[in-house]
């Protein structure tokens, strides 16, 4: 369950009225450019927004709405989840069990089976779409339906897609995942299974060869996979160990690797926790061990990133309104289950009706709790004792720092994650050191390593020397002078400092980056 803050990041949400969004339990941003969302109240009421191409909303006409007009055959029902695949075109799956696509798809029971099929969950490829059911209470198969729907609106009729039958039949699947073109199954067991379009290797068979029926990758054989995530032509799979796999060789260029054979991501994560892909699109999202989240693929028309880098992001959501702008799977905003006890200090912060103290920063006030200050901060625990703490002081002003970047910090302590663009973790470094917050001046080191190119490398050298941060300052400077002709052209270089520049000199000589 994420906040209502969150929704800004969308911009086809940020036009919505707040007692509109304040009454949000689902929202799914969906399609090519980001410009059609699904909406579910809290009263079961279901809305479309935008484009709606093609008719896809199922708000009864093929017209772009720029408010939330009601899908009336989806109101009322108890929504668990969307999936959308190209065209677009939508389903919607019920908590009973019932999808509703264009049309009300029906699941046939298997030979022999009494009763009626219950789905728990489903997903999209390109052009195909997967539905996961139930067969009494622990038996499960996996279905396939591949006809492509195009419709004004929702309604039913009778639509029944066949079943896969293969050596699946007799696998119970707990997770699965489309490509463009292709499907991924993961058993009960961690076994892995595969069909579908095989034109690159995504299928990770060790051939390009298609598949019409479910294939085991035999080359994870031992090897436990709780997760895979499909994007348009490769397949990620996340093991009960952290370790993450990738099958492909079209990102060659991204990934530096040519084979079509599963191999391990290049990656400085530690263990990861969680993946995410889209069928439609070329960028990879993973969660770090230090709950962090990171991103690598095509993040724009002229950006690729070669491998997992991370963000100023503490939540999937968040990174993909950034870099890929659309959903991988329906946010939740508001649930009926209590929160635990991580959610409750998240709450609490900034809330003034439970905060002991205020701390005014450029004129703004950010509500806080001594208590969790002291806990949390050695630098607060100081503050707190003696003196400061008889008078009962309930507010303090602050100048030494901007208001974002002290806000977040102040976050940071009641969540353990950081919130804050990259063009500030510099200022954030700074007052990890004067805090002396060594586990966050570990983080900002961590996120400046990534953001030197030639054209910064002067200018992150000149802050690190400033801030006698020793190991960022070498880093700098071995990557200057592994560029020196390029980074000594950069208007950052220009502009140095002329002490700066001076020692920057003196210290190039002495490992002879200046001999011929």
């Amino acid at each position: 369950m994420c906040t209502t803050l969150d929704l800004c990041r969308w911009p086809i949400l940020s036009s919505l009225e707040s007692a509109f969004v304040s009454q949000i339990h689902m929202v799914f941003v969906f399609g090519r450019h980001a410009q059609e969302a699904l909406i579910i109240t809290r009263d079961k009421m279901v809305y479309g927004l935008g484009d709606n191409i093609a008719g896809c909303l199922g708000i009864g006409n093929t017209n772009c709405t720029l408010f939330p007009k009601k899908v009336e055959i989806l109101c009322g029902k108890d929504i668990k989840t969307f999936a959308y695949s190209n065209g677009p075109n939508i389903l919607a799956l019920t908590k009973e069990g019932e999808i509703v696509t264009p049309t009300l798809v029906n699941i046939p029971n298997l030979e022999n089976s009494p009763g009626t099929k219950r789905i728990v969950d489903i997903a999209c490829g390109g052009f195909h779409s997967v539905a996961l059911t139930e067969i009494g209470e622990f038996d499960l198969g996996i279905y396939l339906g591949n006809k492509r729907i195009r419709t004004t609106e929702y309604h039913y009729i009778n639509d029944t897609p066949p079943q896969v039958i293969s050596s699946l039949a007799t696998k119970k699947v707990v997770y699965f995942s489309c490509g463009a073109t292709f499907t991924m199954a993961v058993t009960e067991n961690g076994e892995v299974y595969s069909w579908g379009n095989n034109n690159v290797g995504q299928l990770g068979i060790g051939k390009c060869e298609n598949q019409t029926l479910p294939y085991q990758i035999s080359t994870l054989s031992g090897i436990v996979i709780v997760k895979v995530v499909c994007g348009t032509d490769y397949t990620l799979a996340l093991t009960n160990k952290g370790d993450l796999y990738l099958y492909t060789n079209c990102l060659k260029e991204l990934i530096e690797k040519k084979k079509t054979e599963d191999f391990n991501v290049e990656h400085q994560m530690g263990r990861v926790s969680d993946i995410a892909a889209m069928h439609n699109k070329f960028i990879s999202i993973a969660v770090g061990q230090d709950g962090r989240v990171y991103v690598w693929g095509k993040i724009s028309c002229n950006k690729c990133i070669t491998i997992p880098c991370i963000t100023p992001f503490s939540n999937v959501y968040n990174a993909l309104a950034c870099y890929a702008n659309v959903m991988h799977e329906p946010l939740i905003l508001y649930s009926n289950e209590e929160p635990n006890i991580l959610k409750h200090l998240e709450l609490a912060f900034d809330d003034p009706s439970t905060s002991d103290l205020k701390i005014q920063v450029e004129g703004q006030y950010i509500h806080v709790h001594k208590a969790i200050l002291k806990i949390r901060s050695t630098y607060f625990k100081i503050m707190f004792q003696h003196n400061w703490a008889e008078n009962n002081q309930n507010v303090i002003e602050h100048d030494q720092f901007s208001y974002v970047v002290y806000k977040a910090f102040l976050k940071y302590l009641y969540t353990d994650v950081i919130d804050l663009s990259q063009e500030n973790t510099l200022e954030l470094l700074a007052l990890a050191n004067a805090y002396c917050e060594n586990n966050l001046k570990k983080y900002c080191i961590q996120m400046i390593k990534q953001r030197i190119m030639i054209s910064n490398a002067a200018f992150l050298y000149s802050i690190t020397f400033k801030y006698k941060e020793e190991e960022l300052e070498e880093l700098c400077f071995k990557f200057a002078m592994n560029h020196l002709t390029a980074v000594t052209q950069t208007e950052n270089f220009a502009n140095l400092d002329h002490n700066v520049m001076k020692t920057l000199i003196i210290k190039a000589s002495k490992v002879g980056s200046f001999e011929m």
